[in-house]
């Protein structure tokens, strides 16, 4: 990923503008001391995936897909980075977080192709559906048969 000139490039053809990329700092939690209750070292990304004009429409739908729990109702994604104890390895933890989860959602999935079973594959769970009959009826108490 390179930064240059307020863009952040994710492949050879996209990038996003970095204006369109909202941080927040806030206090960690966790361990590291007195550091972590004085200095503001994690970072809130927020990204609006939904008015993003850098985004083809179908990168766009994928990635809402692919978000998951950290897309909101308005189409914004959030990323909480608060891995490292300065802000900013944080800040680029989460900028690095996000170009991956935007170059998954540039690749196309593979198309399913149906498929049917072989005539093997349909004798084989055929035969093993009927020894398994077979030990069920050997289990059956003598009674049973009979009747």
């Amino acid at each position: 990923m390179l930064i240059e000139t307020g863009m952040i490039y994710i492949t050879d053809t996209l990038s996003i503008n970095e204006k369109e990329i909202h941080q927040e700092f806030m206090r960690a939690s966790g361990p590291g001391g007195q550091n972590v209750n004085k200095v503001a070292t994690a970072v809130k990304l927020r990204f609006n995936v939904r008015d993003s004009s850098s985004l083809p429409h179908e990168i766009r739908t994928r990635l809402i897909g692919l978000a998951g729990r950290r897309m909101t109702e308005d189409g914004v994604l959030i990323i909480d980075a608060r891995r490292f104890r300065t802000q900013e390895r944080n800040r680029q933890d989460a900028i690095d977080r996000l170009v991956e989860l935007i170059r998954k959602a540039a690749q196309r999935p593979k198309p399913r192709h149906k498929t049917r079973p072989t005539l093997i594959s349909k004798r084989h769970r055929l035969d093993a559906k009927r020894r398994r009959g077979k030990t069920k009826q050997m289990r059956q108490s003598i009674h049973s048969i009979e009747d």
